[in-house]
């Protein structure tokens, strides 16, 4: 008999996608290893506490450094390994892509594990770029510039490499190549040129139409042959170091990496022996992180490992090169995803629960009830068993002839109020009649969702998981605390937003999507508190301030040598006057107008100068608060 971690920990599928980083404690807490195979490990709940009783309030982000740098050592040792079994000439050199996760914290954190192994930055914009030239990497390390560029990016380029910086510039465009071919004459400095191809393969999984013919970015082949030709007139085809390609984010199939690998493999063969001495690969990024836990081809998984991914691109270039005689070119990946998801999770706490079934102890029954009303009794005193299901059919037809009634004025508010209670009741015992008779059944999986309770959790889906909102991304959700107790409820979650789409209501599972959450029952004056995982990738950066709630906090937990965890950093979140500033209400102006309105209640005497005092100061000292619910992480 399994016990009842165990239990747990199968319904939340931890071992599925936890990826050997999470796991339960016999406290029945959930607990992080600093890396996969780690006997160490942190109590979570403990450092919630721990940051509650400091006063940081929740919600607020979690970072495990530790994490991230075991992710970046993973990519090294898997390259490290096929490039090893296949007899690989060249070398492997990845880049981060910042916008997956720009926030400095989380760069300085790479970087520190990067330099290691010469792995460098990728930068799509402006403000990435000139963050990056700053930034110190490893001397042999790259810093790719993808993405549409304009005379200032292109200029900063030429700065980073005038710097030392082993910039390399991708043309995503024809018309990008005239900028760069006049920087180079006019400065002498002759920074390193990647050509980005426009292949025919595209990638799996939401982010397909991405790559392929019609993807938005890359040059095609007449193009590739034009830029070449304009570069051998201008006496810089020398520049050409590289040769890139992309063809979409969380690549759920392994056949179509090796696809675009192939591909891309034979158009760099074929322009080596054009005599470019293009030596290196880009096979951009794409690495898909198994959110749910599943390894299939799903939107929200990937059906394939970190070493999996490394000895299909390795193997795959090295047989194209032996195919056409051509030198096996250094490999450059552009996985950012797979490198951080894992290190970053929200902590949010419930604040309340909104229930569908009220009780029928709450409604009293008098002996003129309309007939709608006592059918409805009847229903809910005689089901049984046997006649669960027509008595629900037959509490549907009553359920719209209460609204019918009620619409016709033949209902009063209390008469439809009891109604209502009684229906839900109704069907709430024919749901356990269900699960006792284990019927399978669409009709009662929509009922099980709807009558479901939904978790007022404090925090914004739109901030902190926009891409559950957007586009029904999996993130995996799990109470932090009592997970030695098997969860009798379940629930949707609902955020502190006023916006209906505020909520969470698909849930990772092995074999299909859920629709609720496990949940244990709330308990009066007892905080809940529930972690959403593998945040660490575009959540945060990607995330907006509706109706301005900002950043949260964040704490940095690292794991030492003899097993204790340290909070290393705290980063504040954002500050009601932060948000208010971003939305342009300037803090003068905001006073201003509060002292006019208070000046005008003077006058009119409904205020005192005294009364006016405490209003303002009491105003003012909302400005520098939280801006998510202050509820010391109770309900």
């Amino acid at each position: 008999m399994k016990s009842a971690i165990a239990e747990v920990a199968q319904t939340y599928g931890i071992e599925s996608w936890g990826a050997g980083y999470f796991g339960i404690n016999s406290r029945g807490h959930l607990i992080v290893h600093p890396a996969e195979g780690d006997p160490r490990s942190v109590d979570v709940k403990q450092v919630v506490d721990d940051l509650l009783a400091r006063r940081i309030k929740l919600p607020l982000i979690l970072r495990f450094p530790q994490i991230f740098a075991g992710q970046v050592r993973k990519l090294n040792q898997s390259f490290r390994s096929a490039m090893k079994e296949y007899e690989y000439k060249g070398e492997h050199l990845a880049v981060f892509p910042m916008k997956v996760n720009q926030r400095r914290q989380v760069i300085e954190a790479y970087l520190e594990e990067a330099t290691k192994y010469n792995y460098g930055l990728e930068a799509g914009s402006k403000p990435e770029l000139y963050a990056a030239i700053a930034l110190d990497q490893s001397p042999d390390s790259l810093l790719v510039c993808n993405g549409f560029k304009d005379d200032g990016f292109i200029d900063l380029a030429y700065i980073g490499t005038e710097i030392g910086k082993n910039v390399v510039i991708v043309i995503e465009k024809l018309n990008e190549l005239p900028k760069v071919i006049d920087r180079t004459l006019a400065s002498g400095t002759r920074p390193m040129l990647g050509m980005r191809v426009r292949l025919y393969t595209r990638g799996s999984g939401r982010w397909e139409k991405s790559g392929g013919e019609q993807s938005k970015f890359g040059l095609t082949t007449t193009e590739l042959l034009q830029a070449v030709k304009m570069l051998r007139e201008a006496g810089m085809i020398d520049m050409v170091r590289v040769l890139h390609f992309h063809i979409g984010s969380q690549i759920t199939q392994i056949k179509r990496v090796k696809a675009g690998v192939k591909e891309a493999a034979r158009v760099y063969a074929k322009i080596r022996k054009m005599g470019i001495d293009v030596d290196h690969l880009n096979v951009g990024g794409g690495a898909g992180v198994d959110y749910d836990g599943s390894k299939t081809s799903f939107e929200s998984s990937a059906n394939y490992t970190m070493q999996e991914f490394a000895n299909d691109v390795i193997y795959t270039i090295k047989g194209v090169c032996e195919e056409e005689n051509v030198p096996e070119p250094n490999v450059i990946t552009e996985s950012g995803r797979i490198l951080v998801a894992y290190h970053a999770m929200l902590i949010t706490n419930i604040i309340d629960e909104i229930e569908t079934v009220q009780g029928i102890h709450n409604i009293t029954l008098t002996d003129d009830e309309p007939q709608v009303i006592n059918e409805l009794y009847d229903l809910y005193k005689t089901m049984t068993s046997k006649n669960f299901l027509e008595y629900y059919h037959d509490a549907l037809e009553h359920k719209e002839e209460l609204f019918t009634l009620f619409d016709l004025g033949f209902v009063n508010l209390e008469e439809r109020a009891k109604g209502e209670t009684l229906f839900w009741e109704v069907c709430d015992r024919a749901n356990n009649f269900a699960k006792l008779s284990q019927l399978k059944s669409e009709e009662f999986d929509d009922l099980r969702k709807l009558l479901s309770a939904k978790y007022l959790c404090n925090f914004s889906v739109f901030r902190s998981v926009p891409d559950h909102w957007a586009i029904d991304q999996l993130f995996p959700i799990i109470p932090i605390h009592k997970l030695n107790e098997v969860p009798t409820d379940t629930a949707t979650l609902v955020d502190i937003t006023c916006d209906s789409d505020g909520v969470v209501d698909k849930f990772v599972d092995l074999h299909d999507v859920k629709e609720v959450l496990e949940v244990h029952d709330l308990k009066p004056n007892e905080p809940y508190y529930l972690a959403l995982l593998l945040i660490g990738a575009y959540q945060e950066v990607m995330g907006n301030f509706h109706n301005l709630f900002g950043t949260t906090n964040e704490a940095h937990v690292l794991v030492s040598g003899d097993g204790e965890y340290h909070i290393s950093r705290i980063i504040p979140g954002s500050q009601v006057g932060d948000m208010l500033s971003f939305a342009k209400y300037e803090h003068d102006f905001l006073q201003e107008g509060f002292r006019t309105l208070l000046n005008r209640q003077i006058k009119k005497g409904k205020l005192t100068e005294e009364q006016a005092d405490r209003l303002v100061e009491d105003y003012e000292g909302y400005y520098n608060g939280y801006t998510y619910l202050d509820t010391n992480g109770n309900r």
